[in-house]
C-alpha cells in the first residue's frame, strides 16, 4: 500500500490548508506546543521522546522534529490513509504507529524503552467522552516522567461559569476570518482522496475501521472538565497556557 512521493505531497498540502478551517490559529498554536518541549527537555542530557498522540499525516511532528531535532517522536493513528500520508510525506519525523489511542493494549503498541518526556497531541483527545478520556489520561501519566507533559492543542469550551458563549463567538470570527485562505473543508477533501487510485487499498482499509453507523461523538467536555480529570489522572498540575475563543494549548505536569 506504498505511495508515490509526490502523491503524499499533494494530499498533504491540501490538508495543511483545508485544517486552517478548523483550527484557529493554527500555526500559533504549533508554535506554542513546540515551545512548551523545547522547554521541558533544555539541558537533558538524553535524546527527548516524545508521543504524538492523533498524528494525522504528520503535521505536528514534523514541526516539532524541526525545533527539536535531536528529539525521538512516536506518532500514533488509527487512520490508515493518513499514516501513510504521514510515513510518505514525512518519513524522517516520527515512527509511525497504527493505533487506536484508548484501546486495550494501545500505550503497548507505541514500544517505548524509557518514560516519555512529551506527549502532544492537536485536536484529537476532544472526541473521547469522560471515562475514556480519564483512562488515557492516566495511561499517559504513567508513561511520563516526573515533570513531563501533556501539551494538548484542541476546541475545549468554556463551561457556564465563564463567558462560553463570547469566546465561542470570538473564536468563531477569528475562524471565518482565515477560512478566506483555505479552498475546501474535511468532507470535500475525503471526497477528492476518493478519486485517488493510489489510495484505493489504503481507503478500503478506512471504511473497514470506521464505526458502526449510529455510533454517536459523546459531548465535548468543557475546559474546566478537562483539567479536573487531569489531575485525577495523576498530574501535579494543569492548566491553559494559550487560548483564542475556545481554542487552547493545555498543558499538564507529571
Amino acid at each position: 500500500m506504498g505511495l508515490s512521493l509526490a502523491t503524499a505531497e499533494r494530499w498533504v498540502e491540501r490538508w495543511e490548508l483545508q485544517q486552517q478551517r478548523y483550527a484557529v490559529d493554527r500555526e500559533e498554536r504549533f508554535t506554542v506546543i513546540a515551545d512548551v518541549v523545547e522547554h521541558v527537555t533544555a539541558g537533558q542530557g538524553t535524546r527527548p521522546l516524545v508521543v504524538d498522540l492523533g498524528c494525522g499525516p504528520g503535521s505536528l511532528a514534523a514541526r516539532l522534529v524541526r525545533r527539536l531535532p535531536g528529539a525521538e517522536i512516536v506518532a500514533v493513528d488509527r487512520d490508515p490513509v493518513l499514516l501513510e500520508l504521514g510515513r510518505t510525506h514525512h518519513p524522517d519525523a516520527a515512527r509511525y504507529v497504527d493505533a487506536e489511542i484508548g484501546a486495550p493494549g494501545w500505550t503497548w503498541a507505541l514500544n517505548l524503552d524509557r518514560p516519555l518526556d512529551a506527549a502532544v497531541s492537536t485536536t484529537a483527545l476532544h472526541y473521547f467522552d469522560r471515562d475514556t478520556l480519564l483512562r488515557v489520561y492516566r495511561q499517559l501519566a504513567a508513561l511520563l516522567r516526573p515533570g513531563g507533559v501533556l501539551v494538548n492543542g484542541d476546541h475545549l469550551p468554556q463551561d457556564d461559569t465563564g463567558p462560553a458563549g463570547i469566546a465561542a463567538h470570538v473564536g468563531q470570527c477569528r475562524a471565518d476570518r482565515q477560512r478566506v485562505f483555505a479552498h475546501e473543508d474535511w468532507g470535500s477533501w475525503w471526497a477528492a482522496v476518493a478519486d485517488d487510485p493510489e489510495l484505493t487499498d489504503l481507503l478500503a482499509e478506512r471504511r473497514r475501521r470506521e464505526a458502526p453507523a449510529g455510533t454517536g461523538r459523546p459531548a465535548e467536555l468543557p475546559l474546566s472538565a478537562h483539567l479536573e480529570l487531569l489531575r485525577q489522572a495523576g498530574f501535579a498540575t494543569a492548566g491553559p497556557v494559550w487560548q483564542y475563543g475556545e481554542s487552547c494549548v493545555v498543558v499538564a505536569v507529571r
